[in-house]
């Protein structure tokens, strides 16, 4: 009943308005739909976060046409150079892009080999392959975070049977570093074998790198002649390091860990050093030597009754008769007897070869070894109480010196014979408090400020939206009424006078001033019933503004 009462109300009142009140109340309302919907766009707008930068044209192509696909929306920087994506779908649609082999870069690697055409010459074969072995290879060093962009030139000669013109291949690599980073030598060395590792018979110094300046990060050895490299400074501090935390470690139990400082220098020896040796023991007992190798000869020579002289007729004649006595004369025996008979030679040869006690020894000495330490121990001194319950500085006295310069030296492995040096040293020291940083507050986290800049956002909506809802909007449209009401009020004045008027016209016409006076009256509570049961809420504005009058 309220509502069907309501819309008439509200279409008189809006009737009952002049053209410049229409006016000004349609610009209200629009005004007002305008900025919510202004509002409403601004709330729904995502936050857009880099998807991908530097594209080149056929990968932003590419790139583009997936994500119309996947109904992803998307814009450019103002230099286009970037695209971006809601922040909620960045990691999404890389891992999508990915999956598709996107982006590819602008370096075209072995997928060119797959549209060969037939009937390409050996020359071009060689070629497509070099080149795509370069994208390769500039597609690995992009991988590394501080590198934007690379670019591999490689020299590849022709095979020959030749080997005095043999030549090995060489590299030259471009790099486009981001700004503020930097490589570091084992970076760059990485580099060079990734590089030469990756081409047949390539040595690692024939790879040059340089960077976007111009400036040369790969040198070969003979440059580094006589210099420490990154590696070596690193060994260096880290074995210093060890010996003072070793230092530290076993002297804080008794001054405790912040009345304790200690320095080492370490001098260590880089040089690689090979030594061979070859010696010789005397010869030992035969008896106890082992047998290398025993040569015997035994030869006899002798004559006697074998045949002997010129061949001919005088050696064929018959033997003559024996003219001396068979027997032996007394004082010879038989050996004698042949002796005389004949000539009889015998000789004997031994050779004896043993093993000779030779040692060969090859000697490769450690590179890195520690050439000499030099240990500085500062020692704080002991706070003690006294009487009065101040605390004092009391230095430490000379046994407990001696006890910690022994700890001291059994920890660092002191060397007389290396030239090791130690000074402990006793002095009072600050000792600086330990800085606590305190914990980053839940609000100023990243994600807490994201969800506050949300919030923010929605509530500012919704304060807009209830401040033209409640302060312009209803108090227009309650003036817009009580004008309304006003305007009733007064034609109902209006009509009450001028009916007023004709009853007096008529009093006067028909001079009978009592029966019009009824008359009138009776009209009026009609016409008031009338309007009554018509519009209730005139008659009691018309009621109020009577009692207002009256006071």
């Amino acid at each position: 009943m309220a509502e069907q009462n309501l819309t008439p109300t509200m279409m008189q009142t809006l009737a009952g308005f002049n053209s410049k009140q229409s006016i000004g109340l349609m610009v209200a309302v629009a005004a007002m739909v305008a900025l919510l919907f202004g509002m409403w766009m601004w709330g729904s707008t995502p936050d857009y976060r880099v998807l991908y930068g530097n594209l080149s044209d056929r990968d932003g192509g590419a790139i583009i046409e997936s994500l119309q696909q996947m109904n992803v929306p998307y814009k450019f920087s103002e230099g286009g150079g970037t695209l971006l994506v809601p922040s909620d779908q960045v990691h999404e649609v890389r891992l999508r892009m990915a999956s598709q082999g996107l982006p590819k870069g602008s370096l075209v690697g072995f997928e060119s080999m797959e549209n060969q055409k037939f009937g390409t010459s050996q020359f071009l074969e060689q070629m497509n392959y070099q080149r795509a072995l370069e994208g390769e290879l500039a597609r690995s060093v992009q991988t590394l975070a501080s590198v934007q962009s690379a670019r591999v030139h490689l020299a590849i000669p022709k095979p020959t049977v030749f080997v005095k013109e043999k030549q090995h291949p060489g590299a030259s690599v471009v790099l486009t570093l981001y700004p503020g980073r930097t490589l570091d030598g084992s970076q760059i060395s990485g580099i060079v074998h990734l590089i030469s590792s990756s081409v047949p018979n390539m040595p690692a110094k024939n790879v040059t790198v340089v960077d976007q300046s111009g400036a040369l990060l790969s040198s070969s050895k003979s440059d580094k002649a006589g210099q420490m490299d990154a590696t070596q400074i690193s060994y260096v501090r880290q074995i210093e390091q060890d010996y003072i935390n070793r230092i530290e470690a076993i002297i804080a139990p008794l001054i405790g860990a912040d009345n304790v400082r200690a320095q080492v220098t370490a001098d260590i020896d880089f040089a690689q050093t090979e030594q061979t040796a070859e010696s010789y023991k005397p010869n030992q007992d035969p008896n106890q030597s082992t047998l290398r190798s025993q040569q015997t000869m035994d030869s006899t020579n002798g004559s006697g009754k074998n045949a002997s002289g010129v061949p001919g007729a005088l050696s064929n004649q018959p033997p003559v008769p024996a003219t001396a006595p068979i027997v032996a004369p007394p004082g010879t025996d038989a050996a004698d007897t042949g002796a005389a008979s004949g000539v009889t030679s015998s000789v004997k040869e031994a050779t004896i070869n043993y093993e000779v006690d030779r040692t060969i020894r090859h000697t490769k000495l450690p590179v890195g070894s520690i050439k000499r330490l030099s240990v500085a121990v500062v020692l704080n001194n002991r706070t003690v109480t006294d009487k009065d319950g101040k605390k004092i500085s009391k230095p430490l006295n000379d046994s407990e010196k001696e006890q910690i310069t022994a700890l001291v030296k059994d920890a660092m492995g002191f060397n007389v014979g290396r030239g090791d040096s130690l000074n402990v040293l006793n002095s009072a020291f600050n000792v600086e408090k330990e800085v606590i940083v305190p914990e980053e507050p839940f609000w100023k986290q990243p994600g807490m400020i994201a969800l506050g800049k949300d919030l923010l956002k929605y509530l500012l909506i919704t304060g807009i939206g209830l401040y033209l809802l409640f302060g312009v909007i209803r108090p227009a449209l309650k003036n817009f009424s009580a004008a309304s009401a006003a305007a009733e009020a007064s034609k109902i004045d209006n009509a009450q006078q001028a009916e007023v008027t004709e009853l007096d016209t008529a009093q006067e016409i028909e001079h009978d001033p009592a029966q019009e006076a009824i008359n009138i009256h009776k009209k009026n509570i009609e016409n008031a019933k009338i309007i009554a049961g018509q519009d209730p809420k005139i008659v009691a504005s018309v009621i109020q503004g009577w009692v207002n009058s009256n006071e």
